[in-house]
């Protein structure tokens, strides 16, 4: 029985499943997104997501405890460099699995895993960055507009300039 025993093993032992986890976790970072088996994407994302809620904050704590997980100097300044300026300002979710057709040889579930904010077609450039949050229908009521104060009309004042005259050249 496997009462409250919360971790996807793989159908390997713990070290070849830490290897395989971190491997995967660097070609993520560095190719952003990668194809593989659905059960290993969902792994993934419980390995990955918290190393990049890690990235948010650059101390030299949280670099080598990523370095501990990853093992690899480039992922690391990627991580840590490109990829945390993007989800700054995200609380979270930082990963998408799409899942793809069976694989031909054996008929496994694949999936596609990459990183939310680096997929073009799905990011949306909005102009008013306020964090939108999940509210009752009462909360979220329109508010009456507010009465505009009234314009006094002033005359209009053509802006013209006096001409000076033509010097000619005698």
């Amino acid at each position: 029985m496997r009462h409250g025993d919360k971790i996807k093993n793989l159908g390997r032992t713990q070290s070849h499943r830490k290897a395989l986890m971190s491997n995967m976790a660097v070609s993520l970072f560095q190719h952003k997104r990668i194809t593989t088996t659905l059960a290993k994407a969902k792994a993934l994302r419980v390995y990955a997501e918290p190393l990049i809620t890690r990235c948010k904050v650059d101390t030299m704590h949280n670099r080598r405890v990523v370095f501990s997980y990853l093992q690899d100097k480039e992922s690391i300044n990627e991580l840590f460099g490109v990829i945390s300026d993007k989800v700054a300002n995200r609380p979270g979710g930082y990963t998408r699995i799409i899942k793809l057709p069976r694989r031909m040889g054996d008929a496994a579930d694949m999936a596609m895993i990459e990183l939310v904010d680096f997929n073009e077609l799905y990011v949306k450039e909005s102009k008013d960055t306020a964090k939108k949050t999940r509210r009752s229908k009462k909360a979220s009521a329109p508010k009456a507009a507010p009465v505009a104060a009234p314009v006094e009309e002033t005359p209009a004042v053509e802006n013209e300039a006096p001409e000076a005259p033509e010097a000619s050249a005698e």
